[in-house]
């Protein structure tokens, strides 16, 4: 029998925009995915410290005190937070897929990790443009995001939101034999209530099952719940759920009232078998009539090159005073 490997999906709240308690959470959902027997476990767009919903509701003005607030309870890449976090994977030897606001100096960015079962950081990745009116609010980032992490649980990606209703962006990660994929999404309502439909749950579904047959991956999509109250309509918008690489739902559900863990048992032989019928960048691929350039070059904004010369330094007050 092939070995399967045991995923796990977060559908749950952060603790909206505070930092600490989020962690704290994060550290918890950890310890229970891997209670549960999960090998990787993936967290939702801007899990940490939760989604900014308020740039689409109120002008500018009315914002500043809450993106100051927003700002500060964004983790660095090397703040505690993270580190507290890639320590539980360590702890538990689980893989943790991270969606995060990355406070980089000035900027924010609308970030993933991947971090393998020992800590370690295999991917970090920044959305390539973030969705309208999130350019308010984020910086957009380079191609060099766009990869697929080889791992001893398979190859591993991750995109975030409306990347997947990019056709070039999807293709250059099918290109690089994509495996097992973690589709991050916002905290969305149902159609009925969303201010345009492709920002609904349901349409963000139909996009990740969309992902997983044309892909030929298994895809996790992680859910973050809104606040309040979880009436039928609320509850009718995004869940978590696993797809697998035939589209159909290959994970046990979970109440969308309800916070907790959405898991499935995934055999990789599945994906394989898929791509026999239709892999798009193999035999079902027309590179005679279609190619793609990705460009994954890290490009900083500015490159310092050289370093002071330890003589041109004063050593002392007097000498700083007369320099």
């Amino acid at each position: 029998m092939t070995p399967t490997t045991r995923v796990a999906a977060i559908q749950a709240q952060p603790v909206w925009f505070d930092l600490a308690a989020t962690t704290d959470k994060t550290v918890d959902l950890i310890a229970g995915a891997s209670a549960g027997g999960a090998e990787l476990v993936a967290f939702p767009e801007t899990w940490l410290p939760g989604y900014p919903a308020f740039i689409w509701s109120q002008n500018i003005g009315e914002q500043v005190p809450l993106i100051a607030n927003y700002r500060a309870n964004s983790p660095a890449l090397d703040g505690p937070e993270i580190e507290a976090i890639r320590e539980a994977a360590k702890q538990h030897g689980i893989m943790v897929v991270l969606g995060l606001s990355e406070r980089d100096h000035g900027s924010l960015y609308m970030s993933q990790l991947i971090i393998g079962a020992d800590g370690a950081i295999l991917l970090h990745r920044r959305k390539l443009k973030p969705t309208h009116v999130e350019r308010a609010l984020f910086g957009e980032s380079d191609g060099s995001g766009l990869q697929v992490v080889d791992t001893p649980l398979g190859r591993v990606g991750a995109l975030n939101c409306w990347e997947h209703m990019q056709p070039l962006v999807k293709f250059a990660m099918y290109a690089q034999h994509e495996e097992i994929h973690v589709a991050g999404w916002p905290a969305l309502t149902p159609v009925s209530e969303s201010p345009l439909p492709q920002l609904s749950g349901e349409v963000c579904l139909t996009l990740s099952r969309t992902y997983a047959l044309e892909g030929g991956a298994f895809v996790i999509v992680p859910n973050q719940m809104l606040p309040g109250d979880r009436t039928d309509a609320v509850a009718a918008g995004l869940s978590a759920v696993v797809y697998g690489p035939d589209g159909t739902a290959v994970s046990t559900p979970l109440d969308p009232g309800t916070e907790g863990l959405v898991y499935a048992d995934i055999d990789l032989a599945v994906g394989s078998f898929a791509k026999v019928f239709a892999d798009p960048v193999g035999h079902y691929s027309r590179p005679d009539v279609f190619q793609l350039t990705v460009d994954r070059t890290a490009r900083p904004v500015v490159r310092l090159e050289g370093a002071a010369s330890p003589e041109s330094i004063p050593d002392t007050d007097e000498e700083l005073v007369s320099a």
